[in-house]
């Protein structure tokens, strides 16, 4: 019979193999059009979006805005939990896909809205899935922990090698601290040509649905397998 821990295990290592590759010759044509886009964008959205994520910073860390009504679930085994979280990954991508698509479809002006609303729907993701797990985000440690998920989604290959032992230690050390300027500069560089795009007037809606549910995706995923590697105790995968 197979065992599903093992088979979590072998799951949780090949998404750490892939977090970790380097950037194909693909990825590095995008982020060079991405940049090149980045500089044609007014300042006022990259300020939006800077002022947004250390709102968003601040209410998780000090706010109970984020925190679910139901108590953390306790009593159940890890396929359960995890038949409960891809349920809720799929809850929320189709919000953040709704979301998307109408404030694409304002134009520009809605289409800068909608990075402060897709954070929150990230976060209250976030959220949900700690207490799928098991883990109280009453507790300060453990809106940490969702910080550090949220970083280790949207950053670079290099600085995922830093993060990885932070995650898979956190049962022995919890960390109450983040770096929070290269915690913004990495969300904002990670808002690629995807979430660009969904500001011209004319496929906005299209691109907002699309971008917002990969990014979500992206998100959820690397959530599920931090919280399966402490579940499992993986100090070292």
């Amino acid at each position: 019979m197979i065992d599903y821990n093992d088979v979590v295990k072998k799951q949780v290592r090949a998404w750490k193999i892939r977090s970790l590759k380097n950037e194909n010759s693909l990825s590095r044509m995008t982020k060079g059009i991405q940049v090149k886009i980045n500089k044609k964008i007014p300042q006022r959205v990259h300020a939006v979006i800077t002022h947004t994520v250390k709102g968003i910073i601040h209410s998780v860390i000090f706010s109970l805005k984020f925190i679910p009504n139901e108590p953390p679930s306790i009593g159940l085994d890890l396929e359960a939990r995890d038949r409960l979280a891809w349920r809720t990954l799929v809850k929320y991508r189709k919000i953040a896909s709704l979301e998307g698509a109408g404030t694409g479809a304002g134009g520009f002006l809605l289409g800068m809205a909608d990075f402060p609303a897709l954070i929150a729907i990230k976060m209250q993701m976030l959220f949900e899935l700690a207490h799928i797990y098991g883990y109280d985000t009453r507790n300060k440690e453990e809106r940490f922990f969702l910080l550090y998920i949220f970083q280790i989604t949207f950053t670079t290959a290099d600085q995922r090698k830093h993060l990885f032992p932070i995650i898979e230690g956190w049962n022995e050390v919890a960390l109450t601290d983040i770096n929070w300027e290269q915690f913004q500069k990495d969300y904002r560089d990670s808002l690629d040509l995807r979430k660009m795009l969904q500001l011209i007037p004319g496929v906005g809606a299209i691109v907002g649905a699309w971008a917002n549910y990969g990014l979500l995706r992206e998100l959820g995923i690397a959530a599920i397998n931090c919280f399966r590697i402490r579940h499992l105790g993986l100090n070292e995968l």
